[in-house]
């Protein structure tokens, strides 16, 4: 049993690390709707016209249009090869996998830094830099090997009693991961989509260097862009970033509860 000394000193920490992850954003929302240019504090004279004027000067329509196609594409195919390799190496075994499933880690256990190089150039021979096709390619790459880990891990904390009890009354295999496996994992699927999103969404790196091209160039480098041309105007800076963030925190409160139960319950078994 946990005393009442205890209760009182963790409901303390909690509280005191609640406040410092949350007086950070709320400092920025107050910046972003304050009316002064050098990011004074003025809650008096609250000005939401702040994002309006910073979505059109910043010209985002363009940059939103191409995070959605971006992003949308890319966690769509990274969720379809992470559920059907999760699915192979944790189901139904795939032949040589002590070799293959530690290869396929390297992705994770490499540093994109250290990689960026060769894939410009190698994107530059294919015609792929300045396209939608070659980023969406590139977040693909980077983020399959975390998919297959999660979704192995997943696959593999279902009881295999279930698929066991499922081949005996003759389902095949597309009918267990459709009808069997996806269901009980969907928590799992639901956190891997949300932490992909975030990831696409929120890249920088990958974008800087393989699209150069505006028209196909994603918010966030819409933003620095912008605060290349609006350093000082600190408010509509905050407003920009924002706007920005708004997707991912609203899928975020959208998928909570399927994100807190697949964090705790997709990695139970490696």
């Amino acid at each position: 049993m946990i005393s009442k000394r205890e209760k009182i000193f963790n409901y303390v920490i909690l509280t005191v690390l609640t406040l410092a992850v949350l007086f950070p954003v709320a400092w920025i929302l107050g910046v972003a709707l304050s009316p002064e240019v050098s990011g004074q504090l003025d809650l008096g004279h609250l000005r939401w016209s702040n994002f309006a004027d910073a979505w059109e000067q910043a010209g985002f329509t363009q940059y939103l249009k191409s995070s959605v196609i971006i992003t949308g594409t890319a966690v769509a195919v990274s969720t379809a090869l992470a559920v059907l390799s999760g699915y192979a190496f944790g189901v139904l075994g795939v032949v040589g996998e002590k070799v293959l499933f530690p290869l396929l880690l390297f992705g994770i256990m490499i540093p994109l830094e250290a990689i960026i190089v060769p894939l410009y150039y190698d994107f530059q021979y294919w015609g792929l830099t300045d396209t939608y096709q070659g980023i969406v390619l590139a977040h693909v790459g980077t983020g399959v090997s975390f998919g297959a880990f999660w979704m192995r891990a997943a696959f593999r904390s279902v009881p295999s009693s279930i698929g066991e009890s499922a081949q005996v009354d003759g389902a095949g295999t597309w009918t267990m991961l459709w009808r069997i496996y996806l269901p009980v994992v969907r928590p799992a699927v639901f956190t891997f989509i949300l932490l992909n999103f975030m990831w696409t969404w929120n890249d920088y790196f990958l974008s800087l260097i393989l699209v150069s091209d505006p028209a196909h160039q994603p918010l966030t480098l819409g933003l620095g862009a912008f605060s290349g041309r609006y350093l000082v105007h600190i408010n509509l800076l905050a407003a920009a970033a924002v706007l920005i963030s708004l997707p991912v925190v609203a899928l975020y409160v959208f998928c909570q509860r399927q994100f807190i139960r697949g964090m705790l319950s997709g990695a139970v078994k490696g």
